[in-house]
């Protein structure tokens, strides 16, 4: 990367750049390789975070269907995370996990599960499990709150042989011509997952991220307190694929050591990333205890209240800029954690070196993220978020302490406890906002005249602008 007139004298954030047109060989955008290139074996280069509103199962699951890494977080206990992970490892890797729901759910309780939205659908099971029928979500739109979902199935569900999927083109033709929208797929007769026609055009497109025995790819998230070694030795064993050292201060002896330790217990073929940190002498200090990958964000996030509390921190892209040089001079990459709110800032991430971009708020208000869906007294469906150090994070992660140490505790929490993200039934699945991730990608790479995300980085040009620069090239939904 390049800048076009000279380099700043100050630090810039994603808004205070913008990408410069090059002369461009690319043929097609579906050309371009998102594929990050580095330890994970991702095929494109979103992680979801380890936040306890972001990243469950399900989460996880379809990031790495659809060729990116979901992080459990590190609240979770031993069982709950050796569940969730057996669960990811259970899914299939070609059509979306079942949502399965008992023929008395009404339609109340549904709405709570799944939005009344287009292209996700309900498997109805009888009080023996027995498949009663899919019920597309979007029936729940105009369905009274106390029927029965049993109620409202009133067809056989059109059925997809897994086999078929080897071909996803044919399958998306046949749904096509059958006009259907949602279809049940089974492994030898017993139900596996649904698929609609666009999750058919998107197997044309992305690549799942997988590991050796063919199952979908999961990381998990441990801190740097208590048994550190010990525990990312059970999460290996659990099935884990990449381990996240995480803590707010990334650069501290007891992360240091924790890497260290974390190395020395499970080898040197499991990846490690660790964080967060700023500068270069962060991002050497971890990757020289054995991070394979560095997280570097501090403040940027939408929950988070670091900056305003400490002052501590630094303008994201700048950050990423210096972290990155440094990484890849050590043989590391970076995953670019936090700031990011438009497909734009993505692009910039990796045009300034970010192996991958880690993304929590955004994702936090679709279908896929933990929690219930909740409405407003005017029907505006949302799911709720809360920052890592918030003090509802810190109340959770500490309940096992006494009153008094947990009060203690509580004095230093930092992030927003609570904020509500509107989920919007046109896109409310995270596979929507990877289509516009990507999409935008792909088309950042192909102005930069890039084929793949390390011609990227390295044709990029990056211009500075005024707040008024930004503005302009914001839409206006209205006139002005």
């Amino acid at each position: 990367m390049r800048f076009y007139d000279s380099a700043p004298s100050h630090d810039l954030t994603y808004s205070d750049v913008f990408l410069i047109p090059n002369r461009d060989e690319v043929h097609s955008r579906l050309d371009v390789d998102l594929s990050p290139g580095d330890v994970t074996g991702m095929t494109i280069p979103v992680v979801s975070a380890n936040m306890n509103a972001v990243t469950g199962p399900r989460m996880a699951a379809m990031m790495a269907r659809r060729g990116g890494l979901g992080v459990l977080p590190q609240d979770l206990d031993g069982d709950g995370v050796h569940r969730a992970i057996a669960w990811v490892k259970e899914q299939p890797t070609r059509c979306d996990s079942l949502y399965p729901v008992s023929a008395d759910t009404t339609v109340e309780q549904a709405r709570a599960i799944l939005p009344p939205a287009s292209g996700v659908a309900f498997t109805v099971l009888d009080t023996d499990d027995a498949l009663v029928g899919l019920l597309p979500a979007e029936n729940l739109a105009h369905a009274v709150e106390d029927a029965r979902l049993g109620d409202l199935v009133h067809e056989d569900p059109f059925v997809v042989g897994e086999e078929e999927l080897d071909d996803p083109a044919a399958v998306f033709q046949m749904l096509w011509d059958a006009q259907v929208q949602n279809a049940l797929v089974e492994r030898d007769g017993t139900p596996v997952g649904t698929i609609s026609q666009k999750q058919a055009m998107r197997l044309t497109v992305y690549r799942a991220s997988l590991d050796h025995s063919k199952r979908l790819k999961v990381a998990a998230a441990i801190g740097i307190r208590g048994g550190v070694a010990e525990r990312a030795v059970d999460l290996v064993r659990a099935g884990a694929d990449v381990l996240v050292v995480d803590t707010a201060h990334g650069h501290q002896e007891r992360m240091i050591e924790a890497v260290a330790a974390v190395r020395a217990a499970v080898g040197p073929l499991v990846p490690i990333a660790a964080g967060n940190v700023v500068t270069a002498a962060g991002t050497a200090d971890l990757v020289e205890a054995g991070a394979d990958l560095v997280k570097v964000g501090v403040g940027p996030g939408a929950m988070c209240t670091t900056r305003m509390m400490t002052a501590v921190g630094r303008p994201q892209f700048s950050a990423v800029l210096e972290c990155a040089e440094r990484a890849h001079s050590l043989g590391a990459a970076i995953w670019a954690d936090g700031g990011v709110r438009y497909p734009r800032d993505v692009a910039l991430a990796l045009a300034a070196g970010g192996s991958s971009v880690m993304i929590g708020t955004w994702l936090a208000g679709t279908i896929e993220s933990p929690g219930e869906i909740r409405g407003t007294a005017d029907g505006r469906l949302y799911k709720t978020n809360y920052g890592m150090a918030s003090s509802k994070a810190v109340r959770g992660r500490f309940s096992a302490l006494s009153p008094l140490e947990q009060a203690r505790k509580g004095l230093f929490s930092e992030g927003i406890s609570e904020s509500k993200l509107w989920i919007d039934p046109r896109t409310p699945s995270v596979e929507d906002i990877l289509d516009q991730i990507t999409a935008g990608v792909r088309s950042a790479c192909t102005y930069a005249g890039a084929a793949s995300l390390s011609e990227f980085h390295e044709r990029a040009t990056v211009g500075i602008q005024s707040a008024a620069g930004y503005e302009e090239g914001r839409a206006l939904p209205t006139s002005w």
